[in-house]
């Protein structure tokens, strides 16, 4: 393979830190310019300007600050255009005159992005367009990544995202967190939103890599903040301990980000042990919290299920009765074929694969499950510990239509080889 040039390396690098710096940058401009949408043109100059500048003068050392200060200076030449905006001028000015590359505190990073999410989650929103605007404005999914997660067209993301900045900008949402009963009422989407965050980034829709760490890092970050700022609401806690205990194992997961490595065959040695602590004392703070509303809720008893896996030492000691007893306790309180096609995996694992087959074509029966891709991967799997090779086959080969994730794709199409 041909060595890169340093200008495809310094485009490169651009598409890296915009990847990753999106989110933030945009996040830190809404507060600036106080819309979203002008947030997103400016972040977006300051994207075409990195493409123009670094091939030519180098990678800056600090991407996402260099990033930042250009999208200052594009909004300053906006106020100057536009006299309905003079009054801002001066402190913007000094802002950007503090220094010339000024790191962002991560607080204030956390700040901003916790502030767009709750924006984002404002009930004047539909549930589902909340969901898609916080993935594309915090997480930096893109539309088709969100259309792969919710299993919908790319054209209905893209028209619920557009209708939703719309709505607050003509309803003037404050970009804000709010307070009191009306940051309660918000919370069960916001926490929605941090999860899916997070499973993009701890299993990716698309592309070359498996995990996207920072995507886990962003959500883990999120929860931990959200936790903190509503220590007496015991699904904050339940969410935090399930990421923590989740992320505990993503170093495990693959190697570079792309080879896949099953739970199963995980180097158990090589999960965070600081992640799986944070993880217990997060649930131990969720259950306490619990007793006094009903019980667990959905992430609290996920999370007990990710604390079994955590406790085993190795695959073989894992308590499978445990988990598909708390996946029948999930299943009752929060039925979704989902639930049902996990513990699916837990009874097979516990009293066979025929067991498990019967509650996965069960799960199926529905249909909503048609073109979720690990239905036929858990099927695949049945289907071969139970000698049905041709059956298994197909079944792993239409997991593999079904995922855009090519690592993935390369490990079911090895599977139905050798089935």
């Amino acid at each position: 393979m041909p060595e890169r040039s340093p200008r495809e390396r310094a485009r490169q690098a651009v598409e890296a830190a915009w990847r990753i710096e999106w989110p933030r940058l945009v996040a830190g401009l809404t507060r600036v310019v106080g819309d979203i949408g002008a947030a997103e043109e400016l972040a977006q100059d300051a994207h075409v300007a990195a493409l123009e500048q670094w091939p030519r003068d180098g990678v800056p050392a600090n991407p996402g600050g260099w990033l930042m200060l250009t999208a200052k200076h594009r909004a300053i030449d906006r106020i100057r255009r536009d006299a309905t905006f003079a009054r801002k001028l001066e402190l913007l000015g000094r802002e950007v005159e503090l220094d010339e590359e000024p790191p962002e505190p991560a607080e204030a990073i956390s700040d901003d992005l916790l502030r767009m999410i709750f924006t984002a989650c404002h009930p004047v929103l539909t549930p589902p367009a909340r969901a898609a605007l916080t993935l594309r404005m915090v997480g930096g999914l893109t539309v088709c990544e969100i259309a792969r997660a919710y299993v919908i067209s790319e054209s209905t993301v893209a028209q619920r995202i557009v209708r939703a900045k719309k709505t607050i900008a003509t309803r003037k949402v404050p970009y804000e967190v709010p307070q009191g009963a009306e940051l309660t009422a918000r919370l069960d989407s916001v926490l929605e939103v941090i999860y899916l965050i997070f499973n993009e980034g701890y299993t990716a829709t698309s592309g070359e890599r498996w995990v996207r760490a920072e995507l886990c890092e962003d959500a883990l970050r999120l929860a931990r903040i959200l936790s903190a700022l509503l220590p007496g609401e015991p699904e904050t806690h339940g969410l935090a301990a399930l990421l923590e205990l989740q992320a505990s194992r993503t170093g495990a997961r693959s190697a570079d980000g792309n080879d896949m490595v099953l739970l199963a065959d995980q180097d158990r040695a090589h999960w965070n042990r600081l992640y799986i602590r944070r993880g217990f004392a997060a649930l131990a703070r969720a259950h306490t919290l619990a007793r006094t509303r009903g019980g667990p809720g959905r992430y609290a008893l996920q999370a007990a299920i990710a604390a079994v896996h955590a406790m085993a030492p190795t695959a073989a000691d894992t308590d499978w009765r445990r988990i598909a007893g708390l996946y029948a306790v999930l299943a009752q309180r929060f039925p979704s074929p989902i639930v049902e096609l996990n513990r699916a995996v837990a009874v097979a694992m516990l009293h066979g694969p025929a067991a498990g087959l019967e509650l996965a074509d069960k799960a199926a029966a529905s249909g909503a499950l048609d073109d979720y891709h690990l239905l036929y991967a858990v099927r695949g799997d049945l289907l071969a510990r139970l000698g049905h090779t041709d059956d298994a086959r197909a079944a792993f080969l239409r997991a593999a239509e079904l995922t855009a994730n090519t690592t993935e794709q390369a490990l079911l199409t090895e599977r139905a080889n050798k089935a």
